[in-house]
């Protein structure tokens, strides 16, 4: 009678020493980035690992190094809009399968987030990512924590603690002299609430945009309301009972400018023959959605969230991280609402 066929055996530390010609010792510090070791010697032991399928035991590896791999995230944002991509960055700079993210959703409720601030702390993460979905200044978790933390997309109110944004001034600036490099001369503005830090950026970016041209914004300023599609349709009717001439609109979410497009086409007016209109978000759902597509600002979440993972290893590695604000750069989508005729 046959035997049973045997259970193939996982790879060892031994064994990838063995097929790299090397030390265990030397095995361990190349799978962990410590050590000083030549980098030839480095990607050999690599090569071995991957080629004999090798999976090391981060339980045991935390044991020898007194670190967890995990690194916790707390969001406000319930939907992930904003928080789904910027993991997506996130988990690039960590490593698939180096390092694993815990995370946790507090709705904006701060007893909630001491709450889940406990059980990351109870899981011995080695860092923490905190962010959601608004720009706006943040209650800071404070300098007493026993792990690094950073802060993404959302910004906490201590200047010492470190916080990465995207550069909202600079992608409205992006938008308006797009529009102007169109030829369209006589641009309008329609954002959110006047009391967000985002709306506040991005109306500078506009105003400097426009100030360079030596052209002003039409309508006599900026028209506040909501982020919804509802209020672009609105703005569109505004803009039209208004009088003003207008031929190009940046409007500071993509959701406004779905509304606004759609808006104006119910009205008779073309986009983009008669007029351009350019969102912000690069939300695929609101861009391709669109009639015609939108041309868009890209925030840039995944990039946000490799930045922020990249300097969180670095303070989880000891080196020295220096707080405020470090800003991402955002990039211009062209897309069919600005195309010219």
């Amino acid at each position: 009678m046959d035997s049973a066929p045997q259970k193939k055996k996982n790879p060892t530390v031994a064994d990838v020493a063995a097929a790299a010609g090397v030390s265990p010792g030397t095995v361990s510090k190349a799978l962990n980035g410590r050590g000083a070791l030549r980098q030839e010697t480095r990607e050999k032991v690599l090569a071995a690992a991957e080629a004999l399928g090798f999976q090391p035991n981060l339980v045991a590896r935390g044991l020898l190094t007194g670190r967890s791999y995990i690194v916790g995230v707390l969001t406000t944002d319930s939907i992930g809009r904003f928080t789904i991509p910027l993991l997506t960055g996130a988990e690039d700079a960590l490593g698939a399968g180096q390092m694993s993210m815990l995370l946790c959703e507090s709705r904006g409720d701060p007893i909630r987030e001491q709450h889940y601030l406990g059980v990351l702390l109870a899981r011995r993460v080695d860092g923490i990512i905190v962010t959601g979905r608004s720009s706006d200044r943040r209650p800071s978790l404070g300098r007493h924590l026993p792990v690094p933390v950073v802060y993404a997309l959302a910004q906490s109110d201590d200047p010492e603690d470190l916080s990465i944004l995207h550069d909202d001034e600079d992608g409205a600036a992006q938008a308006v002299r797009h529009l102007l490099d169109t030829g369209r001369r006589r641009i309008a503005h329609v954002t959110g609430p006047p009391s967000q830090v985002a709306v506040q950026h991005r109306l500078a970016g506009v105003e400097r945009a426009l100030a360079e041209a030596g052209e002003p914004l039409v309508a006599d300023g900026p028209l506040f309301g909501e982020w919804s599609e509802a209020w672009g349709r609105e703005a569109a009717q505004r803009l039209l009972r208004s009088g003003a001439e207008f031929d190009g609109v940046f409007c500071a979410s993509d959701q406004i400018a779905r509304g606004l497009s759609d808006g104006l086409r119910e009205s008779g007016v073309d986009v983009p023959r008669q007029v351009g209109v350019v969102g912000v978000d690069n939300w695929d759902v609101m861009v391709d959605g669109a009639r015609p597509p939108l041309t868009t600002v890209d925030l840039q979440l995944a990039e946000l969230g490799n930045v922020a993972a990249t300097r969180l290893l670095a303070a989880i590695d000891g080196k020295p991280v220096e707080g405020g604000v470090e800003r991402v750069p955002c990039r211009l989508i062209q897309r069919q609402s600005t195309a010219l005729a």
